[in-house]
């Protein structure tokens, strides 16, 4: 199961894409309901697998409630979710409010918490289950990409999030890790991205080009895979040594 999938350049969809080549079946939730059908219809037709697309805000508890009873009814147990739901944030710090900042924390840090928690029980039961959250090389870097301190906060709390409930989960054979992206050419950092703004974005990367949505889905994918059952608690970075440099 994949929040906030259905954007056509998104890490999310690229990353539903590449479980179901690999022969996952797929759920895809997203705040655009007929966005999240549209993508479920094509991918289970190019991979002749089971796929559902579900509407859903991740910052509602009944709406989770209700999209997670929606996939459970429809497809086998869920063993895997990837809480890519996001929004961007590129207001300044001065200029952030109160509203403005509840909205970021509500997507990435309620969202995760109330999808993550309702999917557990499942995963629990059946002492099986991989979790994986997209954080940012903002919360490492404090910002430096698109999107400014609600963004980079928010981000930061979900590598927090991921190493506690890699503990409690640990005795259950549940593993939580996190994925924090560079720069990678999607329309969340503020649209698509001209040669001209890939080339800023570039200047201090160790591998001079931006990443694409396709190599953190791999990454993603390997998280939520059979060989990664030893490994919880991990932040794996995919910046192409920017946080290096």
């Amino acid at each position: 199961m994949l929040t906030g999938a259905a954007s056509p350049r998104g890490i999310g969809r690229a990353t539903a894409d590449r479980l179901a080549g690999d022969g996952w079946a797929i759920a895809i939730l997203d705040l655009d309901a007929e966005a999240a059908r549209t993508a479920a219809a094509e991918i289970g037709a190019a991979h002749g697998t089971r796929a559902v697309g579900v509407g859903v805000d991740v910052s509602d508890q009944g709406s989770v409630d209700a999209a997670v009873n929606e996939v459970e009814a429809a497809l086998p147990p869920i063993l895997g979710l990837a809480n890519l739901a996001g929004i961007s944030s590129p207001t300044d710090f001065m200029a952030e409010t109160v509203a403005g900042w509840d909205r970021v924390f509500a997507v990435y840090m309620r969202g995760t918490f109330l999808v993550t928690q309702r999917v557990l029980d499942g995963m629990i039961e059946r002492r099986l289950g991989r979790i994986v959250s997209v954080s940012s090389i903002s919360a490492q870097r404090g910002g430096g990409t698109y999107s400014k301190v609600a963004y980079s906060a928010s981000k930061a709390a979900i590598l927090g999030f991921t190493r506690a409930l890699a503990c409690e989960m640990g005795p259950h054979n549940i593993t939580v890790n996190a994925v924090a992206p560079g720069p990678i050419d999607t329309d969340i950092m503020g649209g698509t991205l001209t040669e001209e703004r890939k080339a800023q974005l570039s200047v201090e990367v160790l591998v001079p080009r931006v990443g694409t949505p396709a190599e953190v889905a791999a990454l993603i994918a390997f998280l939520l895979g059979p060989d990664a059952g030893y490994i919880t608690a991990a932040t794996y970075d995919i910046n192409g040594g920017l946080r290096a440099s």
